[in-house]
C-alpha cells in the first residue's frame, strides 16, 4: 500500500509524491501544510493526503484547505 499526496489548484490536481510508510506521508503532509510559500502563493487550495489501493481506488487520509 501506499500514499500519496496531492495539491488541489486552480488547474487541477497535482501529485507531490509517494511514500511507502503512513509516517512518512503524515510528516510530509504536515510540512507541507506549515510551508510558509504554500501558505501565501494563493493559488494553491489545498493538499490532500490519500491512500492508494490495490483496485486503483484512493481513500482521501487528511486534507488542509488554504486560506
Amino acid at each position: 500500500m501506499t500514499y500519496t499526496i496531492q495539491t488541489h489548484d486552480a488547474w487541477g490536481i497535482v501529485k507531490v509524491g509517494d511514500f511507502q510508510s503512513l509516517a512518512e506521508a503524515r510528516q510530509a503532509f504536515a510540512t507541507l501544510c506549515a510551508d510558509p510559500w504554500y501558505r501565501s502563493d494563493g493559488t494553491v487550495r489545498g493538499v490532500e493526503l490519500v491512500e492508494s489501493r490495490q483496485d486503483g481506488e484512493g481513500q482521501r487520509l487528511a486534507w488542509f484547505a488554504f486560506q
